[in-house]
């Protein structure tokens, strides 16, 4: 990038530039692999270095001596075995020298005039024996600008050439191939034979190839050494010219912006079908956390129709109370029962018996009914929340069967961190969940409700309550007769009594109602909040989780979808002026 740019090209520099460096600081926000970032890295500083050619294939395609035949010169040590055991990355100096580079790179500096314009890389097989030499290779081929791909006339295309190309066609580069060795096909058929076949298994595995070139680099170094007649059967010439005009000052601009502009799309393009996969899975987390909240719902509606429907037990328990108070004035308060009703002690044990009756016990039975009722519909919420938090979880650990585990750091693993602390506690709370003490708890509870009301005092249960009250009820109804003498009670005052003391009894008996219903409520309700509170508290941190990395997310794939648009157009724009070089050519 030394040569003078004109202003189109410095513009297309400085918005290719500003695009790989959003990109680049997004992706350090994602997930994204520390390998992918390095890559991006590299290749938006390989913008500010010559232009970079890469020399790929297998151990004996004829890298080495390729290279020899294009420098004019011996640079490379040639063989029939694995003699490239190291990456070298030939740069121009003013000596022939070798010293040793970054990761394991050798530097080969000579004084070849082509190499102030262009570096490049021989690498090892893609086949080589020493494993790590290949991966040395695939770590470079996404810093390249051109990617020479040698394979042997004597086996084109084997399985490893396949599988490296497959690497390269997913970096997006710029692909020449060359099958080299054409002279060992002594006719013409096989030679043909050789190159259809290469260039329709380049088409059907890497899709579009600059360009296949026959070559032999042994007869192109013999020509180059005193043996012209060899040039011409050599193929060098226009291999030679394609890329000479490839890589003139336009040429190798574009290539040198296209190489990490395709570097950058791969990436964005792997992101944005990360990012699509984590917000499908995000979706599953709020539909989940959706039929919970409806659940919940649901829950608290069948709760208070329930819990009125209890309530209507006990209204119905104090209404046949009243009733058979009703019946016991309208049996005693009449002329032929004066002698009884001067017998007070008689009286009371007579309403004790006909009225009050079970009463007491009856409402105390209703009153742990419904107690016990609320217990047991807590203890199967907290249960059916624990079931749709395992579903999840199981949902989750199938889908990544057969992966490696989730990296800390990453959706995947925040995420199945929270779901399993979450299923742990809800099963914790079902596992432990004491039904006797929470019964004991939510009893004692009413009670206080009760003794705030001023019905009782403390320590009174709901049936020495209504005894009381009924008691209380009794005496009124006697006191009704008190310093009255027989005689006095006519046929005007009896009726007029009778009427009061039924009024009496009635409000008294509706206070009370009225009050109990009140507290059962309050505390019901007070209950069913406490409830699902906590059940809401625990669930609180995975929908936090779930709304803030959604909104994250989004926002990224949103950035994302720009950053591919401006990167496709960055391309197209660059192609189409080549075309447009080409045409005025």
């Amino acid at each position: 990038m030394d040569a003078i740019l004109n202003t189109e090209q410095e513009e297309l520099l400085k918005r290719t530039r500003d695009t790989l460096g959003r990109l680049r600081d997004l992706l350090g926000d994602t997930a994204a692999s520390k390998e992918n970032r390095t890559a991006l890295a590299d290749s938006i500083r390989q913008l500010d270095d010559l232009f970079l050619l890469v020399v790929a294939g297998e151990f004996n395609s004829g890298k080495s001596a390729f290279i020899n035949a294009f420098l004019g010169q011996e640079l490379q040590t040639e063989g029939v075995t694995p003699t490239t055991s190291q990456i070298f990355l030939l740069k121009y100096g003013e000596v022939t020298n070798q010293v040793p580079g970054d990761k394991g790179v050798w530097v080969q500096t000579a004084p070849i005039e082509m190499l102030k314009k262009i570096s490049i890389v021989d690498t090892p097989g893609t086949n080589a024996i020493l494993r790590e030499h290949e991966a040395l290779t695939a770590e470079f081929i996404p810093r390249s600008d051109l990617v020479l791909f040698i394979t042997s006339a004597d086996r084109p295309f084997s399985e490893s050439e396949r599988t490296f190309l497959a690497q390269i066609r997913d970096w997006g580069k710029k692909i020449v191939l060359l099958v080299n060795k054409t002279d060992i096909l002594s006719k013409e058929g096989e030679r043909n034979q050789v190159i259809e076949f290469v260039k329709e298994s380049a088409k059907n595995l890497v899709g579009e190839i600059s360009a296949v070139f026959p070559i032999s680099a042994k007869q192109a170094q013999q020509a180059k050494a005193g043996q012209p007649q060899l040039w011409q059967q050599s193929g060098f010439e226009p291999l030679e010219q394609f890329i000479h005009d490839t890589l003139d000052d336009d040429g190798r601009f574009r290539l040198k912006l296209l190489n990490p502009l395709g570097v950058g799309l791969k990436l964005v393009r792997k992101q944005l079908s990360y990012s699509e996969s984590d917000l499908a899975s995000l979706e599953e987390d709020r539909q989940l956390l959706d039929d919970i909240e409806r659940q919940m719902l649901y829950y608290d509606e069948d709760m208070q129709r329930n819990f009125k429907a209890r309530l209507s037990e006990i209204d119905n328990v104090l209404y046949e109370m009243e009733k058979r108070g009703n019946d016991f004035f309208d049996e005693t308060m009449r002329l032929g029962r004066i002698p009884d009703l001067m017998r007070a002690r008689q009286m009371e044990k007579a309403f004790e018996q006909e009225v009050v009756g079970q009463t007491p016990r009856d409402i105390e039975s209703r009153v742990s009914e419904l107690i016990d009722w609320m217990v047991e519909q807590d203890l199967r919420q907290w249960t059916a929340i624990a079931d749709h938090m395992a579903q999840r979880k199981e949902a989750h650990d199938n889908r990544v069967v057969g992966q490696a585990g989730p990296k800390e750091g990453t959706l995947a693993y925040d995420r199945q961190r929270l779901i399993d602390s979450i299923g742990a506690a809800t099963r914790r709370a079902v596992e432990t969940y004491d039904k006797e003490k929470e019964a004991m708890e939510m009893a004692s509870a009413a009670r206080t409700a009760v003794v705030n009301t001023g019905l009782a005092g403390v320590g009174v249960g709901l049936g020495v309550l209504i005894t009381v009250v009924a008691h209380t009820a009794f005496f009124d109804y006697t006191g009704i007769f008190a310093g009255i003498a027989a005689a006095a009670l006519g046929l005007l005052v009896l009726p007029a009594r009778k009427r009061k003391a039924k009024a009496e009894f009635a409000e008294k008996l509706a206070d009370l109602r009225q009050k109990l219903v009140s507290s059962l409520t309050e505390q019901f309700t007070r209950e069913m909040r406490r409830g699902a509170q906590r059940i809401e508290d625990t669930i609180a941190p995975f929908a936090r989780f779930v709304r803030a990395e959604n909104d994250k997310i989004s926002a990224q794939r949103d950035e994302l979808v720009e950053l591919e648009a401006h990167i496709s157009g960055l391309q197209a724009q660059l192609k189409l002026k080549a075309i447009a070089e080409e045409s005025e050519q």
